[in-house]
């Protein structure tokens, strides 16, 4: 499971013209899924987002958590996380899941990080095609791969 979080001052997921999803200051979550994730993976990746400390504190120091300042998340699925650029100039998403994988771990993704941030979290929708805009702040963008846990 790979994911990029970035931090966000405003964020927002717009399917068919219509906005589905609207932060402030928060994260913006990009999730992708491949075969050999569990739930295990999913748990591990929540815990470790939720308690990252990427946010500044007093001191304008990278101490507080997103918890900490009672951020809000948005949590979208992106399958291209996992495209193979090794040949030719066409990506391979042949380690994506497929939806019967993906979409139960997508799930139970977003009720995690529900539980982990105790309180509701907002979401693209699975499969849609998705216009996503977000002004990242600092910049801060992170990359988390569940198959390489530093």
């Amino acid at each position: 499971m790979k994911a990029v979080i970035q931090r966000t001052t405003s964020a927002s997921v717009t399917i068919e013209s219509k906005i589905v999803a609207e932060i402030q200051n928060g994260l913006l979550i990009l999730v992708g899924i491949e075969e050999l994730d569990n739930h295990e993976d999913v748990n591990w990746l929540c815990s470790k987002i939720a308690n990252l400390r990427i946010f500044s504190d007093e001191n304008q120091v990278m101490n507080c958590s997103v918890k900490d300042i009672n951020g809000n998340i948005i949590v979208v699925s992106q399958f291209t996380l996992h495209a193979s650029t090794k040949k030719g100039n066409r990506p391979s998403y042949i380690k994506a899941a497929k939806p019967e994988i993906a979409i139960p771990l997508y799930e139970k993704f977003i009720i995690q990080m529900e539980t982990e941030m105790g309180k509701k979290i907002q979401t693209g929708r699975f499969g849609a095609d998705m216009k996503v805009a977000l002004t990242n702040d600092g910049p801060v963008t992170i990359i988390i791969d569940t198959k390489n846990k530093e």
